[in-house]
Protein backbone atom coordinates (compact mmCIF):
# COMPACT_ATOMS: atom_id res chain seq x y z
CA UNK A 1 0.00 0.00 0.00
CA UNK A 2 1.60 3.15 -0.86
CA UNK A 3 1.37 6.45 1.39
CA UNK A 4 -1.24 9.11 0.73
CA UNK A 5 0.78 12.68 0.40
CA UNK A 6 -0.34 15.64 1.92
CA UNK A 7 0.25 18.95 0.57
CA UNK A 8 0.67 22.29 2.52
CA UNK A 9 -0.16 24.99 0.08
CA UNK A 10 -0.53 28.99 0.85
CA UNK A 11 0.85 32.45 0.46
CA UNK A 12 4.21 33.50 2.29
CA UNK A 13 5.05 33.77 5.63
CA UNK A 14 1.84 32.14 6.92
CA UNK A 15 3.51 29.68 8.90
CA UNK A 16 3.78 26.77 6.71
CA UNK A 17 7.41 25.83 7.55
CA UNK A 18 6.29 25.71 11.30
CA UNK A 19 3.31 23.51 10.77
CA UNK A 20 5.04 21.45 8.32
CA UNK A 21 7.97 20.95 10.93
CA UNK A 22 5.16 20.09 14.15
CA UNK A 23 3.47 17.49 11.64
CA UNK A 24 6.90 15.68 11.05
CA UNK A 25 7.98 16.11 14.34
CA UNK A 26 10.99 17.56 13.80
CA UNK A 27 13.11 20.87 12.27
CA UNK A 28 14.41 19.37 9.08
CA UNK A 29 14.81 22.92 7.22
CA UNK A 30 18.89 22.31 7.69
CA UNK A 31 20.51 19.34 7.77
CA UNK A 32 23.66 19.58 9.94
CA UNK A 33 27.32 17.90 9.80
CA UNK A 34 26.57 16.66 6.20
CA UNK A 35 29.64 17.46 4.63
CA UNK A 36 28.51 18.17 0.49
CA UNK A 37 24.68 18.81 1.54
CA UNK A 38 22.95 21.84 2.39
CA UNK A 39 18.96 22.39 0.79
CA UNK A 40 16.02 23.63 2.00
CA UNK A 41 13.76 20.80 2.95
CA UNK A 42 9.88 20.87 1.32
CA UNK A 43 9.81 16.81 2.08
CA UNK A 44 9.12 14.62 5.33
CA UNK A 45 7.65 11.55 6.41
CA UNK A 46 4.78 11.70 9.02
CA UNK A 47 3.68 8.66 11.18
CA UNK A 48 0.39 9.63 13.33
CA UNK A 49 -0.57 6.37 15.18
CA UNK A 50 -1.20 3.58 12.80
CA UNK A 51 -0.80 6.15 9.83
CA UNK A 52 2.06 7.36 7.72
CA UNK A 53 1.74 9.82 5.05
CA UNK A 54 4.43 11.96 2.60
CA UNK A 55 4.52 15.63 3.30
CA UNK A 56 5.20 18.32 1.16
CA UNK A 57 5.06 22.19 1.36
CA UNK A 58 4.94 24.03 -1.87
CA UNK A 59 6.35 27.29 -0.88
CA UNK A 60 4.75 30.73 -1.18
CA UNK A 61 2.11 31.26 -3.71
CA UNK A 62 2.37 35.42 -4.07
CA UNK A 63 -0.57 35.88 -6.46
CA UNK A 64 -0.43 39.40 -6.05
CA UNK A 65 3.03 39.42 -7.83
CA UNK A 66 3.80 40.08 -11.26
CA UNK A 67 5.95 37.13 -11.17
CA UNK A 68 3.03 35.06 -10.76
CA UNK A 69 4.28 33.26 -13.88
CA UNK A 70 3.67 29.62 -15.10
CA UNK A 71 6.66 28.71 -12.94
CA UNK A 72 5.09 29.20 -9.61
CA UNK A 73 1.15 28.01 -10.98
CA UNK A 74 2.78 24.69 -11.71
CA UNK A 75 4.31 24.19 -8.30
CA UNK A 76 0.56 24.58 -6.86
CA UNK A 77 -0.66 22.79 -9.38
CA UNK A 78 1.94 20.07 -9.23
CA UNK A 79 1.16 19.63 -5.52
CA UNK A 80 -2.88 19.40 -6.12
CA UNK A 81 -2.10 16.96 -8.72
CA UNK A 82 -0.10 14.75 -6.42
CA UNK A 83 -1.54 15.05 -3.19
CA UNK A 84 -4.76 13.36 -1.74
CA UNK A 85 -5.41 15.86 0.61
CA UNK A 86 -4.73 19.35 0.38
CA UNK A 87 -4.47 21.51 3.87
CA UNK A 88 -4.21 25.44 2.59
CA UNK A 89 -2.50 27.51 5.62
CA UNK A 90 -3.70 30.87 6.06
CA UNK A 91 -2.65 32.93 8.46
CA UNK A 92 -5.75 34.39 11.29
CA UNK A 93 -3.02 37.24 12.27
CA UNK A 94 -3.71 39.13 8.68
CA UNK A 95 -7.03 37.81 7.53
CA UNK A 96 -8.50 36.86 4.48
CA UNK A 97 -6.16 38.34 1.76
CA UNK A 98 -6.42 38.54 -2.40
CA UNK A 99 -3.54 35.81 -2.34
CA UNK A 100 -5.81 33.58 -0.38
CA UNK A 101 -8.50 34.43 -2.65
CA UNK A 102 -6.50 33.33 -5.80
CA UNK A 103 -5.53 30.06 -4.32
CA UNK A 104 -8.74 29.06 -3.21
CA UNK A 105 -9.57 29.27 -7.26
CA UNK A 106 -7.41 26.93 -7.90
CA UNK A 107 -7.96 24.73 -5.14
CA UNK A 108 -11.58 24.89 -5.96
CA UNK A 109 -11.40 23.14 -9.50
CA UNK A 110 -10.01 20.08 -7.49
CA UNK A 111 -11.69 17.07 -6.58
CA UNK A 112 -9.06 16.43 -3.50
CA UNK A 113 -9.97 17.12 0.13
CA UNK A 114 -9.05 20.53 1.17
CA UNK A 115 -8.55 21.31 4.38
CA UNK A 116 -8.17 25.43 5.88
CA UNK A 117 -5.73 25.42 8.89
CA UNK A 118 -6.34 28.89 10.58
CA UNK A 119 -2.66 29.62 11.61
CA UNK A 120 -1.60 32.25 14.56
CA UNK A 121 -4.64 31.57 16.49
CA UNK A 122 -2.70 32.45 19.69
CA UNK A 123 -2.23 35.93 18.28
CA UNK A 124 -4.70 39.17 20.02
CA UNK A 125 -5.63 40.06 16.00
CA UNK A 126 -6.91 36.46 15.17
CA UNK A 127 -10.15 36.85 16.95
CA UNK A 128 -11.24 39.58 14.40
CA UNK A 129 -10.63 37.73 11.87
CA UNK A 130 -11.23 34.19 12.36
CA UNK A 131 -14.31 34.00 10.77
CA UNK A 132 -13.60 35.40 7.88
CA UNK A 133 -11.95 32.77 6.03
CA UNK A 134 -15.34 30.80 5.98
CA UNK A 135 -16.03 32.87 3.09
CA UNK A 136 -13.86 30.78 1.01
CA UNK A 137 -16.60 27.81 0.76
CA UNK A 138 -14.68 24.49 2.03
CA UNK A 139 -15.87 21.87 4.36
CA UNK A 140 -12.90 21.42 6.61
CA UNK A 141 -11.54 24.27 8.97
CA UNK A 142 -9.27 23.92 12.35
CA UNK A 143 -7.62 26.74 13.95
CA UNK A 144 -3.96 26.22 14.76
CA UNK A 145 -1.05 27.73 15.59
CA UNK A 146 1.99 26.62 14.61
CA UNK A 147 4.27 28.36 16.83
CA UNK A 148 2.62 27.47 19.97
CA UNK A 149 1.70 23.49 19.15
CA UNK A 150 -2.35 24.30 19.11
CA UNK A 151 -4.47 22.15 17.11
CA UNK A 152 -1.80 20.31 15.38
CA UNK A 153 -3.35 17.04 16.77
CA UNK A 154 -6.52 17.81 15.98
CA UNK A 155 -4.97 18.28 12.30
CA UNK A 156 -3.33 15.07 12.06
CA UNK A 157 -6.38 13.56 13.59
CA UNK A 158 -8.39 15.59 10.05
CA UNK A 159 -6.09 14.27 8.02
CA UNK A 160 -5.70 10.66 8.84
CA UNK A 161 -9.66 10.32 9.37
CA UNK A 162 -9.99 8.38 6.12
CA UNK A 163 -6.70 7.10 5.77
CA UNK A 164 -5.95 3.14 6.29
CA UNK A 165 -3.37 1.96 8.99
CA UNK A 166 0.04 1.71 6.52
CA UNK A 167 1.13 -2.08 5.84
CA UNK A 168 4.13 -2.68 4.00
CA UNK A 169 3.72 -3.81 0.49
CA UNK A 170 4.17 -7.93 1.10
CA UNK A 171 6.72 -10.24 -0.65
CA UNK A 172 8.82 -13.03 -0.39
CA UNK A 173 11.13 -13.39 2.49
CA UNK A 174 14.76 -11.76 0.88
CA UNK A 175 13.65 -10.05 -2.07
CA UNK A 176 15.61 -6.99 -2.69
CA UNK A 177 13.61 -3.88 -3.20
CA UNK A 178 15.61 -1.45 -5.04
CA UNK A 179 14.51 2.00 -6.64
CA UNK A 180 16.38 4.07 -9.78
CA UNK A 181 16.58 7.64 -8.35
CA UNK A 182 17.91 10.91 -10.47
CA UNK A 183 16.82 13.79 -12.09
CA UNK A 184 15.15 13.82 -15.30
CA UNK A 185 15.85 12.30 -18.46
CA UNK A 186 19.42 10.24 -17.24
CA UNK A 187 18.36 7.51 -18.32
CA UNK A 188 15.76 5.74 -15.34
CA UNK A 189 13.56 4.35 -17.65
CA UNK A 190 15.89 2.91 -19.97
CA UNK A 191 17.79 1.43 -17.19
CA UNK A 192 14.65 -0.32 -15.66
CA UNK A 193 14.26 -1.95 -19.66
CA UNK A 194 17.98 -3.39 -19.86
CA UNK A 195 17.81 -4.62 -16.54
CA UNK A 196 14.37 -6.35 -17.10
CA UNK A 197 15.89 -6.98 -20.81
CA UNK A 198 12.19 -5.54 -22.40
CA UNK A 199 10.35 -2.66 -23.25
CA UNK A 200 8.67 -2.13 -19.88
CA UNK A 201 7.75 1.84 -20.29
CA UNK A 202 7.52 4.44 -22.82
CA UNK A 203 11.26 6.16 -23.35
CA UNK A 204 11.89 9.09 -25.39
CA UNK A 205 14.77 11.63 -25.01
CA UNK A 206 12.14 14.34 -23.32
CA UNK A 207 12.10 15.14 -19.90
CA UNK A 208 9.74 13.28 -18.51
CA UNK A 209 8.04 10.92 -20.60
CA UNK A 210 7.43 7.70 -18.17
CA UNK A 211 3.69 7.56 -17.77
CA UNK A 212 3.54 5.63 -14.05
CA UNK A 213 6.01 4.44 -11.57
CA UNK A 214 5.68 0.28 -11.39
CA UNK A 215 6.74 -2.29 -9.36
CA UNK A 216 8.28 -5.02 -11.20
CA UNK A 217 8.93 -7.98 -9.75
CA UNK A 218 11.82 -10.32 -11.86
CA UNK A 219 14.36 -12.94 -10.48
CA UNK A 220 18.38 -12.85 -11.16
CA UNK A 221 20.21 -15.93 -10.72
CA UNK A 222 17.53 -17.65 -8.43
CA UNK A 223 17.43 -13.88 -6.22
CA UNK A 224 14.19 -12.37 -6.23
CA UNK A 225 14.00 -8.23 -6.60
CA UNK A 226 11.58 -5.71 -7.57
CA UNK A 227 12.31 -2.77 -9.29
CA UNK A 228 10.78 0.54 -8.43
CA UNK A 229 10.67 2.68 -10.90
CA UNK A 230 10.47 6.98 -10.08
CA UNK A 231 9.83 8.49 -13.04
CA UNK A 232 6.11 8.22 -12.35
CA UNK A 233 5.02 11.42 -14.71
CA UNK A 234 0.93 12.19 -14.50
CA UNK A 235 -1.08 13.64 -17.35
CA UNK A 236 1.70 17.51 -16.95
CA UNK A 237 4.75 15.37 -16.37
CA UNK A 238 7.14 16.49 -18.85
CA UNK A 239 5.84 20.52 -17.85
CA UNK A 240 6.18 19.41 -13.96
CA UNK A 241 9.86 17.68 -14.22
CA UNK A 242 11.24 21.26 -15.13
CA UNK A 243 10.53 22.19 -11.53
CA UNK A 244 13.68 20.16 -10.81
CA UNK A 245 12.63 19.83 -6.36
CA UNK A 246 9.23 18.34 -7.42
CA UNK A 247 11.10 15.66 -9.32
CA UNK A 248 11.99 15.01 -5.37
CA UNK A 249 8.78 13.77 -4.03
CA UNK A 250 8.80 10.93 -6.77
CA UNK A 251 12.02 10.04 -5.71
CA UNK A 252 11.43 10.79 -1.89
CA UNK A 253 8.17 8.14 -2.01
CA UNK A 254 10.24 5.69 -3.89
CA UNK A 255 12.90 5.57 -1.70
CA UNK A 256 10.74 5.59 1.27
CA UNK A 257 9.93 2.02 0.29
CA UNK A 258 13.45 0.55 -0.98
CA UNK A 259 15.95 -1.87 0.09
CA UNK A 260 18.75 -0.46 -2.07
CA UNK A 261 18.82 3.12 -4.23
CA UNK A 262 20.22 3.08 -7.10
CA UNK A 263 21.38 6.99 -7.95
CA UNK A 264 21.72 7.31 -12.16
CA UNK A 265 24.17 10.34 -13.43
CA UNK A 266 23.95 11.40 -16.69
CA UNK A 267 27.68 10.70 -18.04
CA UNK A 268 26.97 13.54 -20.63
CA UNK A 269 25.64 16.15 -18.52
CA UNK A 270 28.11 15.68 -15.47
CA UNK A 271 27.18 15.98 -11.65
CA UNK A 272 24.79 18.91 -10.60
CA UNK A 273 23.57 20.51 -7.29
CA UNK A 274 20.39 18.29 -7.32
CA UNK A 275 21.57 14.78 -8.10
CA UNK A 276 23.27 15.71 -4.25
CA UNK A 277 19.75 16.81 -3.27
CA UNK A 278 18.48 13.21 -4.27
CA UNK A 279 21.27 11.73 -2.90
CA UNK A 280 20.83 13.46 0.36
CA UNK A 281 17.52 11.92 1.10
CA UNK A 282 18.57 8.13 0.60
CA UNK A 283 21.40 8.80 2.90
CA UNK A 284 18.96 10.89 5.42
CA UNK A 285 16.64 7.70 5.39
CA UNK A 286 19.82 5.53 5.84
CA UNK A 287 19.23 3.38 2.18
CA UNK A 288 22.47 1.86 0.74
CA UNK A 289 23.27 3.46 -2.37
CA UNK A 290 25.01 2.69 -5.66
CA UNK A 291 26.18 5.31 -7.77
CA UNK A 292 25.26 4.30 -11.69
CA UNK A 293 26.84 6.73 -14.48
CA UNK A 294 24.42 5.80 -17.15
CA UNK A 295 25.39 7.13 -20.62
CA UNK A 296 28.55 5.75 -20.92
CA UNK A 297 28.70 4.31 -24.61
CA UNK A 298 29.15 8.29 -25.51
CA UNK A 299 31.87 8.74 -23.98
CA UNK A 300 35.45 8.72 -25.88
CA UNK A 301 38.57 7.81 -23.72
CA UNK A 302 36.71 5.53 -21.75
CA UNK A 303 39.61 4.37 -19.10
CA UNK A 304 40.86 8.01 -18.93
CA UNK A 305 37.50 9.37 -18.34
CA UNK A 306 36.42 6.72 -15.84
CA UNK A 307 39.17 7.98 -13.63
CA UNK A 308 38.53 11.40 -13.93
CA UNK A 309 34.39 10.84 -13.27
CA UNK A 310 35.17 8.86 -10.16
CA UNK A 311 37.49 11.09 -8.88
CA UNK A 312 35.13 13.66 -9.23
CA UNK A 313 32.55 11.75 -7.57
CA UNK A 314 34.23 11.50 -4.60
CA UNK A 315 34.99 15.17 -4.32
CA UNK A 316 30.86 15.91 -5.02
CA UNK A 317 30.01 12.96 -2.88
CA UNK A 318 31.85 13.34 0.15
CA UNK A 319 29.03 12.40 2.01
CA UNK A 320 28.53 8.92 0.58
CA UNK A 321 32.00 7.83 -0.14
CA UNK A 322 31.22 4.38 0.66
CA UNK A 323 28.95 4.04 -2.31
CA UNK A 324 30.47 1.85 -4.90
CA UNK A 325 30.03 3.40 -8.42
CA UNK A 326 29.07 1.75 -11.82
CA UNK A 327 29.75 3.14 -15.14
CA UNK A 328 27.54 1.65 -18.15
CA UNK A 329 25.36 1.89 -20.80
CA UNK A 330 21.45 1.67 -20.74
CA UNK A 331 21.02 1.42 -24.47
CA UNK A 332 23.57 -0.60 -25.23
CA UNK A 333 23.68 -2.57 -22.18
CA UNK A 334 27.30 -2.49 -21.74
CA UNK A 335 28.60 -2.92 -18.22
CA UNK A 336 24.82 -3.82 -17.36
CA UNK A 337 25.47 -7.14 -15.68
CA UNK A 338 27.69 -5.17 -13.32
CA UNK A 339 25.05 -3.50 -11.56
CA UNK A 340 22.69 -5.76 -9.83
CA UNK A 341 26.25 -8.06 -8.21
CA UNK A 342 26.49 -4.61 -6.50
CA UNK A 343 22.73 -4.41 -5.26
CA UNK A 344 23.30 -7.36 -3.74
CA UNK A 345 26.50 -6.52 -2.06
CA UNK A 346 25.80 -3.23 -0.55
CA UNK A 347 22.01 -5.00 0.21
CA UNK A 348 24.20 -7.63 2.76
CA UNK A 349 26.47 -5.01 4.39
CA UNK A 350 23.62 -3.23 4.91
CA UNK A 351 21.52 -6.06 7.43
CA UNK A 352 25.31 -7.54 8.34
CA UNK A 353 25.47 -7.88 12.37
CA UNK A 354 28.89 -7.75 13.99
CA UNK A 355 29.66 -9.79 16.87
CA UNK A 356 29.65 -7.67 20.34
CA UNK A 357 33.44 -8.47 21.41
CA UNK A 358 35.06 -7.78 18.06
CA UNK A 359 32.94 -4.54 18.09
CA UNK A 360 34.74 -3.54 21.21
CA UNK A 361 38.22 -4.36 20.41
CA UNK A 362 37.59 -1.86 17.29
CA UNK A 363 36.30 0.97 18.92
CA UNK A 364 38.36 0.22 21.96
CA UNK A 365 41.60 0.05 19.55
CA UNK A 366 40.84 3.02 17.49
CA UNK A 367 40.20 5.48 20.91
CA UNK A 368 43.45 4.47 21.77
CA UNK A 369 45.17 5.03 18.97
CA UNK A 370 43.85 8.30 18.89
CA UNK A 371 42.72 9.97 22.31
CA UNK A 372 39.80 12.57 21.62
CA UNK A 373 41.10 15.89 23.37
CA UNK A 374 39.92 17.12 26.39
CA UNK A 375 37.32 19.77 27.21
CA UNK A 376 37.43 22.09 29.91
CA UNK A 377 39.45 19.41 31.82
CA UNK A 378 37.50 16.52 30.93
CA UNK A 379 38.49 13.63 28.03
CA UNK A 380 36.19 11.62 26.30
CA UNK A 381 35.28 7.78 27.94
CA UNK A 382 34.13 4.76 26.30
CA UNK A 383 33.09 2.10 28.25
CA UNK A 384 31.11 -0.25 25.87
CA UNK A 385 29.71 -0.94 22.63
CA UNK A 386 26.86 -3.06 20.84
CA UNK A 387 25.13 -3.16 17.82
CA UNK A 388 21.10 -2.48 18.20
CA UNK A 389 20.15 -2.76 14.79
CA UNK A 390 20.10 -2.94 10.60
CA UNK A 391 19.29 -1.56 7.49
CA UNK A 392 21.24 0.50 8.45
CA UNK A 393 23.53 -0.65 10.99
CA UNK A 394 23.33 0.67 14.03
CA UNK A 395 25.79 1.08 17.14
CA UNK A 396 24.90 2.48 20.41
CA UNK A 397 28.32 3.47 22.32
CA UNK A 398 27.86 4.31 26.21
CA UNK A 399 30.33 6.93 26.69
CA UNK A 400 30.41 9.03 30.41
CA UNK A 401 29.05 12.55 28.12
CA UNK A 402 27.57 12.52 25.30
CA UNK A 403 28.37 16.25 25.48
CA UNK A 404 32.05 15.43 24.45
CA UNK A 405 31.54 14.05 21.61
CA UNK A 406 32.72 16.24 18.29
CA UNK A 407 31.29 15.30 14.82
CA UNK A 408 34.89 14.81 13.67
CA UNK A 409 35.73 12.40 16.44
CA UNK A 410 32.21 10.60 15.47
CA UNK A 411 33.31 10.60 11.98
CA UNK A 412 36.80 9.10 13.15
CA UNK A 413 35.40 6.17 14.43
CA UNK A 414 33.10 5.33 11.85
CA UNK A 415 36.14 5.31 9.42
CA UNK A 416 37.72 3.19 11.74
CA UNK A 417 34.43 0.70 11.87
CA UNK A 418 34.64 0.50 8.02
CA UNK A 419 38.37 -0.43 7.67
CA UNK A 420 37.50 -2.92 9.92
CA UNK A 421 33.94 -4.58 8.55
CA UNK A 422 32.71 -4.09 5.27
CA UNK A 423 29.96 -1.32 5.08
CA UNK A 424 30.57 -0.76 1.17
CA UNK A 425 27.86 1.19 0.15
CA UNK A 426 25.37 1.54 3.30
CA UNK A 427 25.28 4.60 5.63
CA UNK A 428 26.10 3.29 9.25
CA UNK A 429 24.80 5.34 12.61
CA UNK A 430 26.65 5.81 15.67
CA UNK A 431 24.14 6.55 18.90
CA UNK A 432 26.09 7.64 22.13
CA UNK A 433 24.76 7.46 25.63
CA UNK A 434 25.80 8.11 28.89
CA UNK A 435 26.43 5.14 31.05
CA UNK A 436 23.16 4.01 32.06
CA UNK A 437 20.79 6.10 30.15
CA UNK A 438 18.20 3.86 28.71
Amino acid sequence: MKKPVVALVGRPNVGKSTIFNRLVGKKISIIEDTPGVTRDRVYGNVTYQDYQFHLIDTGGIDGADDLFNSEIKLQAELAIDEADIIVFVVDAKEGLTANDLTIKDMLLKTSKKVIIAINKVDSKQSQEHLYDFYELGFEHYIPVSGEQNIGIQELLEMITEDFNAYEEESYEEGTIKFSIIGRPNVGKSSLVNAILNEDRSIVSNIAGTTRDSIDTPFTYYDKSFVVIDTAGMRKKGKVYEKIEKYSLLRAMKAIDRSDVCLLVINAEEGIIEHDKHIAGYALDAGKPIVIVVNKWDVIENKDDQMKQFTKQIRAEFQFISYAPIVFLSALTKKRIHTLLPEVIKVYENSKKEIKTSLLNDVITDAYNLNLPPSYKGKRLKIYFSTQVSTCPPTFQIQVNSKGLIHFSYSRYLENKLRESFDFEGTPIVLQFKNKGEQ
